[in-house]
């Protein structure tokens, strides 16, 4: 087995319950999203242990959701890193689709408003995992992010994967192969299928 890093979605938030873009904005997990933590947390307890480490962003859904996995896993948990935060959604950020629909009108993912560019996630985001590896060295390093960064940083490493909408608690695995990453796991939630909230 080569080298390996895992994304993780963080846990379920009120805002994601009411569709609410939350960007940057320091949103805790509801009782959901700490279920759906632990699910994922049992799963791994379960499986073979790959992981060495736990990372995520600086806010505090994501580092609330790494602590659970690690403290059931009994790995560390490393220093966030603010590059791992999710996409800067600008003045979209607080808003539903239905108030930017009626702000913005249907184009208003075209007008900017703000956001950080798809192209500037991605630089931060390998710049993050370039200077974990090197930093790590010869760790495997779970990664607990968000959304729309995951989403972005997966279709810089692994041209080829599909895009598909991450669910809360989704979980991917890529495997360092020569140069490039290959896809062992994208997006798989089957964890959370027992829990009922």
């Amino acid at each position: 087995m080569g080298l390996l890093i895992g994304f993780v979605r963080h846990g379920k938030t009120n805002w994601n319950a009411k569709g609410i873009i939350q960007g940057q904005t320091d949103i805790p997990l509801n009782e959901e999203g700490i279920a759906q933590a632990n699910a994922l947390a049992v799963r791994l307890s379960n499986e073979q242990r790959i992981w060495d480490a736990v990372i995520s962003s600086d806010l505090q859904r994501a580092r609330d959701t790494a602590a659970i996995i690690a403290e059931r896993l009994g790995i560390p948990v490393l220093e966030p890193d603010i590059r791992f935060r999710e996409r800067y959604f600008g003045e979209i950020e607080g808003t539903t689709e239905q108030e930017r629909l009626e702000r913005w009108g249907a184009d208003w993912r075209e007008q900017g408003l703000g956001m950080e560019l798809d192209s500037e996630v991605r630089a931060r985001g390998v710049e993050a995992v370039s200077d974990l590896m090197g930093r790590e060295e010869g760790l495997h390093v779970l990664i607990v992010s968000h959304g729309s960064f995951i989403a972005q940083i997966l279709k810089e490493l692994c041209a080829d994967l599909e895009d598909s909408r991450l669910g809360n608690l989704s979980y991917s695995i890529l495997e360092r192969q020569g140069d490039g990453w290959h896809p062992l796991l994208h997006n798989c939630t089957r964890h959370l299928e027992e829990i009922k909230v």
